[in-house]
């Protein structure tokens, strides 16, 4: 393992001379496509299994488990349908994030008032403007919980992707430096991935105590 110092000098570099600015970019935008599925899917899906208590009741134990299933033992299927290329790494990353939105959606609309709810009620707004216009704006504080961690996925799900089969990417690089010993061109990667995913998260959760500020809630 090199000093941090030196992480920080490989990474300069790497950023400085371009050569990898195409693998940056496919990463760059496989998750943010693999995080914009994530969180659509886990809003609406989520939003489902809340309005119908029974088949909740039922997918809830399931959605628990879900995670100590070995994902990637479905990639090969996903070339097959999918080919090789982004589609299978933004699904694979979108799987990654999609149940941990879901179990936030419906975490968080447990959470709303009472007094939310009678308010849409008596605004008499159909069931999909409630639950858009009022419903899921109320829930927020609690569902950018489920946000920070659906990014956190998403780039496990993509880049980890990336290491078994693919042509390009940060996860290709890494895998491909890591095999012939180039630590610097691992390490200034593996700590462009961190500096990035961390500013993230750190904008988020700013958000997110924002929001638990102007709702009252801690």
């Amino acid at each position: 393992m090199i000093p941090p110092s030196e992480m920080a000098i490989a990474l300069w570099q790497l950023v400085a001379d371009g050569r990898f600015d195409g693998d940056i970019a496919f990463t760059a935008c496989n998750i943010v496509a693999a995080f914009a599925l994530s969180i659509l899917g886990g809003f609406v899906i989520g939003g489902l299994l809340h309005a119908s208590p029974r088949l909740r009741h039922v997918v809830e134990p399931l959605l628990s488990a879900y995670y100590a299933i070995p994902t990637f033992v479905f990639y090969p299927l996903l070339i097959v349908a999918f080919g090789v290329g982004r589609a299978p790494l933004i699904v694979i990353g979108a799987i990654f994030g999609v149940v941990v939105m879901m179990v936030h959606t419906m975490l968080g609309l447990d959470r709303v008032p009472p007094a939310v709810t009678k308010s849409a009620a008596i605004m008499k707004l159909g069931g999909l403007r409630r639950y858009l216009l009022v419903t899921l704006p109320a829930a927020t504080p609690h569902l950018v919980s489920g946000i920070k961690l659906a990014v956190a996925y998403s780039v496990i799900g993509v880049v980890a992707g990336e290491f078994i089969l693919a042509t390009q990417g940060i996860g290709k690089r890494i895998s491909f430096a890591y095999d012939n010993f180039d630590n610097r061109t691992m390490y200034g990667l593996m700590l462009l991935l961190l500096i990035v995913v961390t500013c993230v998260n750190t904008g988020l959760s700013t958000w997110e105590k924002r929001l638990h500020r102007r709702f009252g809630l801690r």
